[in-house]
This record gives structure tokens, sequence and C-alpha cells, in this order.
């Protein structure tokens, strides 16, 4: 059995990363982060122009319809260079949704320009953070002669300030069920206002709407479902991301325990520092264990996805914070500083471990289908 990517995937992740150190270094990213610009644009249709965002998307609706492998690797090093594009919320969350729920129109409309980075995309979930945020909707879809329209308040929301289309969770008149429906900020009804967080780099905004003209996304009522479906894809998506950020933050950590010298000796042979990394190495080690059974779920189909996909998220999210956390105490109180690049991996740790709901709400999840599983 191989337990590893194919010679032709490693060449694929060979040519991501040589492609972002060209045009994603940390000068880069540091431009995105103290600058005006909401992410870096140049970068994102670099990243379309070579069929890197539309790995996973079929040839029909504009993708290379590589596979979701290829996506695992591609993400992975989008985690590792903390690239500061929409990723996330536009590939693994929205394209999502659209090739899951989308009718043929929706798809051909917006898939090939997602595909190609020329829009970004976004999901606007729920009201609230925290375990129940995904039960907390209070949007509301009201059916009007000219059509559906969406009133509420969605905090947070990535890409909420420059997202072309917005997919969002609404409960439908009622109150009794909850769907999904596309809004185009563009069209009028929406009121956005930037939201500063912990990662500048992956900008967000508070998304007002008051008669927003809307179109139903999916079946009526469907919004669970989908979302089920979707969220658990998109949280492998992520848990690479993650899981190449960790590696990073850990390889940056012992190349300074080598190359800083304290007392006459690199710190590196400094018991301390050394359990230090070895902890690190332990938590992204099995990290990648979780996130390669769950990208053999996710290629495959499987059944299992669903345990795979939470037990990938949940140690992804703790090796990143893990890694990036400790990568600052290996450097010390240069650490801190804003001359070393520690604090772009420890943000963007942080920042990933609140997309796709908090790390609770995967923890509880993996509890349950575990429970679910022994009782059966």
């Amino acid at each position: 059995m191989d337990f590893d990517f194919s010679p032709e995937q490693k060449q694929l992740k060979d040519h991501v990363r040589r492609f972002l150190s060209d045009r994603c270094d940390s000068a880069a990213v540091r431009r995105i982060l103290d600058g005006p610009e909401p992410h870096d644009r140049a970068l994102w249709r670099g990243l379309g122009e070579l069929g890197y965002l539309g790995a996973a998307i079929p040839e029909a609706w504009g993708g290379l319809g590589a596979g979701y492998l290829e996506a695992c690797v591609i993400a992975e090093e989008l985690g590792r260079a903390v690239a500061p594009v929409p990723w996330d919320a536009s590939i693994a969350v929205a394209a999502e949704c659209l090739l899951d729920a989308g009718t043929d129109p929706q798809k051909a409309r917006w898939l090939p320009r997602l595909a190609a980075g020329e829009a970004v995309a976004t999901l606007a979930l729920a009201e609230r953070t925290g375990r129940d945020a995904e039960r907390d909707v209070r949007t509301r879809a009201s059916r009007r002669p000219a059509g559906t329209v969406l009133d509420g308040t969605k905090p947070a929301v990535p890409d909420g300030d420059v997202a072309d289309l917005v997919i969002v969770v609404a409960t439908d008149d009622g109150g009794a069920t909850r769907s999904l429906y596309l809004v185009e900020p563009a069209a009028g009804g929406v009121v956005r206002t930037p939201v500063r967080t912990v990662d500048p780099t992956r900008s967000h905004a508070t998304l007002a709407f008051a008669g927003a003209p809307a179109e139903p996304l999916g079946a009526p009522g469907a919004a669970d479902a989908i979302l089920g479906r979707v969220l658990d894809r998109a949280a492998v998506l992520v848990a690479f991301a993650q899981l190449g950020g960790a590696e990073r933050a850990l390889e940056a950590g012992r190349d300074y325990a080598q190359q800083r010298f304290a007392f006459g000796r690199p710190i590196g042979s400094l018991q301390a520092v050394k359990h230090l990394l070895a902890d690190m190495y332990v938590s992204a080690t099995l990290a990648r264990s979780n996130c390669y059974w769950a990208a053999w779920a996710l290629s495959t189909g499987s059944p299992e996805l669903p345990v795979a996909a939470a037990s990938a998220r949940v140690a992804a999210t703790q090796a990143y914070q893990h890694c990036a956390r400790d990568n600052i105490q290996v450097h010390g109180g240069m650490g801190f500083t804003w001359a070393f690049d520690c604090h772009l991996h420890y943000r963007r740790s942080n920042l990933l471990a609140l997309s796709l709901g908090a790390a609770s709400r995967w923890e509880d999840r993996l509890v349950e289908l575990l429970r679910a599983r022994r009782a059966a």
C-alpha cells in the first residue's frame, strides 16, 4: 500500500514551491500586511493562470480536473508560504459549494472565473463563533414579487470586503429551515465594513444585508446537508495548508537553533531547545499522518471522510499553533520582534484555527462521530 504522493504530484509540489519562492517571499507577504491592499492580486491571478486554483475543479467548468490529491499538494505549499490570497474562502469552500449544489448555469458563470483567479467568492455562515455558531443563523430570506431578498448581518466574513460572490446561509420564511443563497454585493443591498483581525494578510468584513437580491443555491432547506459535505472537504484542504505552515515554522526554528550561538555553542545543543524542537516535530508528524488519511478518504470518496476530515482538522490546527508558538520561543527575544518572520505564521495559525468553525466545533464533531461508530 502506498502512503505517499506520486512522483507527478511531488513534481507539482516542487513547481508550486518554486513559483511561490519567486512571487511570495516574506517581503511580499509583509507588503500586504503593512499596506492597504486586501490581498496580493497579482499572485492570485498568477496562481489562476498556472491552473493551481482549479486543480480540483473539473475541466468542464474551467479547471484542470486533476483531483483532490493535487489540490492538497498545492494547499500545503500555499500554507507554507503564508500566501496572502483568498484561496481558502474562494476555492476550498465557495467553489466546493458550487460544485456540490450549483446548477449548470451557476457553475458555468462562477467556476471558470474562480479557477482563473478573476473573481473572489466566500461563505457567510453564522452570526457568531464558537461550538454552536452554525446553528445561530438569524439572516432571513424573504420571497417577494421581484425575487428572493436577504436581511441580516454576518460578521467577520473572510474576504467579505472584496468578494464578487457571497454564499449566504439564511433561514427561510418562518425560520424552520436553512438554505443557501448566492448574493452579488455589486447588485446592491449589501454594506461592507472591514474588520481587522489577527492576520491582516487575510481580509475580513462584516456584511449587512438589507433587501439584497439573492439566488437560491441547492434545494430549499438543504443548507445543513450541503455544508456537511462541503465543510468536510474544505477541512481536508485547509488542514494541508496548516500542515505546510507548521512544517515551515518547525524548519525556521531548527535553522535558527543551528545558526544562533550563545556562550560559544549553538543553542540547538541546549536540552531545553532540543525538547522544544522535538515536540514540534512530533506534532507536525502526527498532523501529516492524519492529513494523508484524510486526503486518501477525500480522493476516493470513502465513507471514512467525515472522521478523517475531523481528525485532520484537529491535528493540523493543534500542530500549526504549537509549531508557530514554539518557533517564537526558539528564537527567544528576537522572535517577538517585527524584524523576524515568526509572527507571520503565528498570525496565520490563529486565524486558520477559527476558519470553518472554531477548533472546538471539530473536536466535538470528531467525538460524536467516534461515539456513533462505536454504537453501531
